[in-house]
């Protein structure tokens, strides 16, 4: 099928199709990008069918996600297709439905955490599993980051008797709040639905172990995950307050008693 004749609304006849450069600010990142239009020979105005307005909003998408190191929908086709994946078999990979696939392809702009997640997949890799939030378990990086919480906070969270009723909230909110945001949780720990809220799985058997650990055995928090810890503490200063808003949260709520909690459900977090 041939290309679609316009004509020019100002009566100078059939209108050429053409490529164009186009600069403009998106999402407060200034990109460059390529459309074609149908533009009149004698007045220069421009003009797009349906099927080029489509066409210019995935340049945009395209354009913005390569300018802020996402993958473009084109890398995300060309890498499925290197390997061999359909979109469902790579849906699959990731534990998301095989919608969102098509709409990266076609265009709309995945999250800083499902970009980590499309990349591990296109690596050949599981996009490490979806209960540990692509990150090792470490029982020294919790202890450095309820020691984070304290110093914000100003006070002790993790206490010689304490079972961590509460501060398991701070921790669950850190490490889901990171995953979401920065791709990435902060300790690789398991949640469970607990009747209490949402636990560290196992967390009985982790106490002693946590209370011992040696915080300065890790890598120190980087500033994005001290953002992170900060934005909580202010949110939640009382440990009352976050205990009451991880009891709010649907993504605690829905799941069975001892069920595990998802990273994947982190999308969902409305407390943050």
């Amino acid at each position: 099928m041939g290309k679609k004749e316009i004509t020019c609304p100002k009566g100078h006849g059939i209108m050429s199709s053409e490529k164009i450069d186009k600069a403009m600010n998106f999402r407060g990142v200034d990109i460059n990008f390529q459309v074609e239009h149908h533009v009149c020979p004698v007045c220069g105005i421009e003009a797009g069918d349906i099927d080029q307005t489509a066409t210019t909003q995935k340049a945009i998408s395209d354009a913005y996600r390569q300018k802020v190191n996402l993958l473009t929908g084109k890398e995300i086709r060309e890498s499925r297709k290197k390997l061999k994946l359909s979109q469902e078999a790579l849906a699959k990979r990731m534990n998301v439905g095989i919608a969102s696939i098509k709409r990266w392809e076609g265009g709309l702009i995945q999250t800083k955490a499902m970009d980590r997640a499309l990349r591990l997949a296109l690596r050949r890799q599981m996009p490490g599993d979806n209960y540990t939030g692509n990150r090792t378990f470490s029982i020294p990086r919790i202890k450095l980051v309820f020691r984070q919480f304290e110093s914000v906070l100003g006070k002790r969270i993790l206490k010689k008797r304490d079972k961590m009723l509460f501060a398991a909230k701070y921790l669950w909110y850190a490490d889901m709040v990171a995953f979401r945001d920065l791709g990435e949780s902060m300790t690789g720990s398991t949640y469970a639905a607990l009747p209490y809220g949402p636990q560290l799985n196992n967390y009985r058997d982790l106490i002693d172990e946590i209370k011992n650990a040696d915080e300065l055995m890790v890598k120190d928090m980087t500033q994005e995950e001290k953002r992170v810890i900060k934005k909580i503490a202010m949110t939640f200063p009382e440990e009352q307050m976050v205990y009451d808003a991880a009891h709010r949260e649907i993504i605690w709520r829905r799941r069975g008693a001892g069920a595990i909690i998802p990273y994947s459900d982190s999308a969902e977090l409305s407390g943050l």
